[in-house]
């Protein structure tokens, strides 16, 4: 009696063990789900940036610099891998089209040209997106940390090759500049 018992114990802890594990396997595919998610967004913005460029360019001629440090900073995007680098040159690319936006400002022609207030417009959404997919990334990947961390997952996770997750961060003032609403004027 005694034996089945023990046999019983045995039988729970090792299923125990087995959904732990499986709840790690899990939340570690949705992160890095989450991750590709961002970078479809990513994507996206990565392609109607050399659009964006063309129109202004055409507008604004002397303005070279700044159309070159937007080529500059998604080329830079393009090739940053894994989510710290990506969130730096993202943010770069950030502050870089908000200069090119603000060119439109200077460029009254530019500002009335419908393909640019079209690219405007797209860029907008997809920023928009790409901060929801960013927000969903950082909270799966907080969810999978912590089940990592906590009982009974740190017991099963370096055993089992279960690695931190990083966060898709960006510095304060990049962070500010995407979070800003958008300009919008007629």
């Amino acid at each position: 009696m005694s034996l089945l018992i023990f046999l019983g114990l045995i039988a729970a802890v090792a299923f125990w063990l087995v959904g732990v594990y499986n709840g790690l396997v899990t939340l570690r595919q949705r992160s890095k789900q989450a991750f590709s998610d961002v970078n479809v967004q990513l994507k996206q913005r990565h392609d109607l940036v050399p659009n964006l460029v063309e129109t202004v360019k055409g507008y604004a001629t002397h303005e070279k610099t700044t159309l070159e440090d937007v080529i500059k900073a998604r080329n830079a995007a393009i090739e940053a891998h894994g989510p710290a680098q990506q969130g730096a040159a993202e943010g770069a690319l950030t502050g870089a089209l908000s200069r090119l936006i603000a060119l439109s400002e200077s460029y009254p022609d530019l500002k009335a040209n419908q393909n640019f207030q079209d690219l405007q417009r797209e860029l907008s959404d997809i920023e928009n997106k790409i901060s929801a997919a960013r927000r969903f990334l950082n909270n799966t990947v907080a969810e999978y940390n912590a089940t990592r961390e906590g009982f009974p997952g740190f017991l099963i996770a370096d055993r089992f090759g279960f690695e931190p997750l990083d966060y898709f961060e960006l510095d304060e003032a990049q962070q500010r500049a995407i979070e800003a609403p958008p300009k919008v004027q007629f």
